[in-house]
């Protein structure tokens, strides 16, 4: 499973650009968002913003990650490293 997560965008520095949540701090690549300004919110895969989000977007994502999140740990849950059956 590929999983974005969304991030507010705190500087821009070229094609580079440093998010963070929750106060975790990452370098991401704006290579395909160019047009992420600083204080947007960006959907954030592997080292990549990927798609620019409404305030109110990023938050119901991240509500709906706290959701799953919290029913893999009540179900016992292998905390959703495994492959799902899938492979």
């Amino acid at each position: 499973m590929c999983l974005a997560i969304p991030m507010r965008l705190l500087e821009v520095q070229g094609e580079l650009g440093k998010v963070e949540l929750g106060g975790v701090l990452r370098e991401v690549s704006l290579v395909m968002l160019p047009e992420a300004r600083v204080g947007d919110h960006v959907l954030v895969h592997a080292g990549f913003a990927i798609e620019a989000l409404s305030e109110a977007q990023a938050a119901e994502t991240l509500a709906l990650l706290g959701e799953v999140m919290a029913a893999g740990e009540a179900g016992g849950g292998d905390g959703g490293g495994g492959d799902g059956g899938h492979g």
